[in-house]
């Protein structure tokens, strides 16, 4: 199947599991490209119109529900005559993994992993189905840790009550089976909770409660033996006797004894879930509620209880046969049923005598006269008078020492003790004087005081009213008055070194604020918050004003601007400013060429260098008047000029001599600038 698309749709990409009904794989959705799982019929099976028509009843069951606990089941088909389910595929480890890693399990941790499995099972069980297969396998873990019940493989209507047997074969794992399955085929809700049970049973112990060479053995021991409590074998912490009650209720072999159904065991977990997080180690009435009705029943049933022989439903199986699980047993549902035992489906009818009762003893008679037993019975008599005289002399002595200790113990915690005396407000000779009359001394020492004037008693030790032994001491403190400190000068010191002394002055450091500061540098205190030499109470805050040095000026470019302008602008600022002069043919004179800094930041009084435009260089204009043109463009070129030349604009005879220029001869222009020489 590996490689193969089931409908064209479902490509198969890894096996799973392997089941009696139907093999289980991971593959791809294409059309809606996700990972799903798929159940394919084993071969064969989809020819069988039985089998067939109880896998598609599978998928339609399954499919009913809708719980967070509970696989979904998405989609149905068949595949060259194989049919098929789609269901969620649930990536981690099922139940047995954290049985076999974990197991035993504390109680809380149990019943906290049971818990989804009950919840998925009772919404099986409310929309009228049954999972017929409950075992730690088929409870899938997610990788958020959610618990999700799968394989609803074996469900089925409850209110169909028809039996399993398909084709003369028993389906289930024989070591949850409930005993009713093993004999009559026939399962409903409470098959359920006898399963669910067992897996609470597994996860505290690490164990199953029956156990045997062969399959058919341990099925044997489901319909003839009560499941032992937990408590009973090792476990991971004590196991109180309300979860020994709770275990006992769910896997009680007479299905009538069990809850009805999940819902109701889901509400017997979570009540012993909170008497476990309260830590009660023991509570009758919940022990009780659990297993009251199971004392009832199982008492009258140990007098109608079927012995293992003729009539048994295991007297045609060996027991020792072998078997594998998923077990399969013949069934015979043909076979005469007693009505006397629900575990005899397989039987003839067995005659059960009732038992006797006190009703059906005969009348008491009068027995002899015993002269022995006269003798005995007086000299028990005496016996029992000694044994009262002996306990009336002991229950005095016991009143007698009673009394000495309650004595001796109010003497050593009442009776050797005085009041001290209230001795506020009072001087040190009449404090003396109240000591003296009370019987006790006292010793003077000087304290500080709010509230009571210099030289008076302002506190005891102990205080007034507590106990103090016959002929002890107190400590009377005299006022000095109210404590006060001077407020230190921190003024230009370092912010550790004005805590060091605001704290040696008996004062606290309070807020530290921190300010912009040309004058101070940069992490010295500015100031505090009380004037040095004030008197303060002891730890008060002082606030600090730290400073974070001089307040950074943004520095403006004015290339290009005006020299007196940008100077104003700079100095009013903060800053200093300082000129240079620069001929220039690009900046018109008297504007700036180039500033240093230009950008960025500074401080106040920091320098910043203006270069400015002092206009081009001047150059004297030669007179070249009555020369030659060329002379005369030679003589201009050598001064640093341009040469254009044209006629005068009247009496122009073509003699090539210069006339005048412009700009007229010994005038200043601009050196490279061109002169224009007017020829006749």
């Amino acid at each position: 199947m590996l490689g193969h698309s089931l409908e064209g749709r479902y490509r198969i990409v890894e096996r799973l599991a392997r089941g009696g009904m139907a093999t289980v794989y991971k593959a791809i959705d294409t059309r809606l490209t996700r990972t799903v799982a798929v159940k394919v019929m084993h071969v064969g099976l989809g020819d069988d119109t039985e089998f067939a028509r109880k896998f598609d009843r599978e998928a339609r069951a399954a499919a009913r529900l809708s719980h967070p606990c509970v696989v979904s089941v998405f989609d149905q088909g068949t595949d060259d005559g194989r049919p098929y389910i789609v269901m969620e595929y649930v990536e981690g480890p099922t139940l047995r993994d954290v049985i076999n890693r974990e197991a035993p399990l504390p109680p809380q941790r149990a019943l906290e992993l049971i818990e989804p499995v009950l919840s998925a099972l009772a919404a099986a069980h409310e929309a009228g189905l049954i999972h017929r297969d409950v075992k730690p396998e088929n409870v899938l873990i997610t990788p958020r840790g959610q618990l999700k019940v799968a394989d609803f493989g074996l469900a089925k209507a409850i209110t169909a009550q028809t039996s399993t047997a398909t084709q003369g074969l028993l389906i289930g794992t024989v070591s949850y089976l409930p005993p009713e399955l093993v004999m009559s085929g026939k399962a409903d809700a409470r098959s359920d909770v006898y399963s669910a049970g067992i897996v609470l049973f597994e996860l505290l112990t690490g164990r199953k409660p029956h156990t045997g060479d062969t399959p058919i053995q341990v099925a044997y021991a489901h319909v003839h033996k009560d499941v032992p409590p937990p408590s009973s074998f090792r476990t991971a912490g004590p196991i109180p006797p309300y979860v020994d009650a709770l275990i006992a209720r769910a896997t009680a072999r007479d299905p009538d004894l069990r809850p009805r159904d999940a819902k109701i065991m889901l509400s017997q977990v979570r009540r012993v879930r909170t008497a476990l997080r309260e830590g009660i180690a023991d509570d009758p009435e919940l022990t009780e509620d659990l297993s009251g009705i199971l004392a009832v029943r199982a008492s009258a049933e140990e007098t109608t209880e079927p012995q293992p022989g003729a009539g048994s439903p295991f007297e045609t199986l060996d027991p020792r046969a072998d078997f594998r699980a998923p077990m399969f047993v013949p069934a015979s549902p043909t076979s005469p049923r007693s009505p006397a035992s629900p575990y005899e489906p397989f039987a003839g009818t067995i005659e059960h005598t009732p038992p006797r009762t006190v009703l059906d003893a005969p009348p008491p008679g009068v027995p002899p006269r015993d002269d022995a037993l006269l003798e005995r019975v007086g000299a028990e008599r005496d016996r029992r008078r000694r044994r009262r005289r002996r306990g009336l002399i002991v229950l005095l002595l016991v009143l007698m020492l009673t009394a000495s200790a309650a004595l001796a113990g109010w003497y050593l915690t009442e009776g050797r003790f005085t009041t001290a005396p209230a001795l506020e407000n009072l001087s040190q000779a009449e404090a003396q004087a109240v000591v003296d009359k009370a019987g006790l001394s006292v010793s003077f020492d000087h304290a500080y005081s709010e509230t009571t004037p210099v030289g008076l008693v302002s506190s005891t030790d102990p205080g007034p009213g507590s106990r103090v032994r016959e002929g002890g001491q107190l400590v009377a403190y005299l006022s000095k008055g109210p404590e006060r400190h001077p407020m230190p000068t921190v003024a230009g010191l370092s912010v550790q070194a004005a805590t060091a002394a605001i704290e040696g002055a008996s004062l606290a450091v309070g807020k530290v604020n921190e300010t912009f500061s040309d004058a101070v540098a940069k992490g010295m205190v500015i100031g505090a918050a009380y004037k040095p030499g004030t008197s303060l109470k002891p730890e008060t805050a002082v606030d600090l004003m730290v400073s974070t040095g001089p307040k950074p000026i943004t520095v403006t470019d004015f290339t290009g601007k005006s020299a007196d302008d940008a100077e104003k602008a700079l100095e009013q600022a903060g800053f200093k400013v300082t000129r240079e002069k620069k001929n220039s043919d690009q900046v018109d004179k008297g504007l700036v060429i180039a500033q240093d800094p230009a950008k960025g930041t500074g401080f106040k009084g920091d320098e910043i260098t203006l270069t400015v435009s002092d206009g081009p260089v001047m150059v004297t204009v030669p007179n070249v008047r009555a020369m030659g043109t060329k002379a005369a463009e030679s003589v201009m070129r050598k001064a640093g000029f341009k040469v254009r030349v044209r006629a005068v604009k009247t009496n122009y005879l073509g003699l090539g001599y210069v006339a005048y220029t412009n700009p007229g001869a010994r005038t200043s222009a601009p050196k490279g600038s061109t002169i224009t020489l007017y020829v006749v």
